[in-house]
């Protein structure tokens, strides 16, 4: 299993979910940390980040990560619904 880092950006996101929410996520977090390569990886601006989708609820989440295997290290990078997901990201 991968040791998990958060950027200061996933913090705050995790910061405004309710209990029930931040339950969903860490499950998500677990499949990550046990699967680093889980996700669609990006292309481009972006090349190196892998984002996965779960459910929250009944809303849709992306999860954007970069794998580091040669530390063994994932890091989290942000999390939110699809719009402007990735232009938030990109900047």
């Amino acid at each position: 299993m991968a040791r998990v880092l958060q950027t200061p950006t996933f913090k705050r996101a995790v910061k405004r979910l309710r209990e029930r929410q931040k339950q969903e996520l860490d499950s998500a977090v677990r499949a990550i940390a046990a699967n680093p390569t889980i996700g669609e990886s990006k292309l481009g601006d972006l090349a190196g980040v892998r984002v996965y989708k779960f459910a929250m609820g009944r809303q849709r989440i992306l999860l954007s990560h970069e794998f580091f295997e040669e530390d063994g290290i994932v890091k989290l990078l942000a999390l939110g619904g699809h719009e402007n997901f990735y232009r938030d990201l990109n900047s």
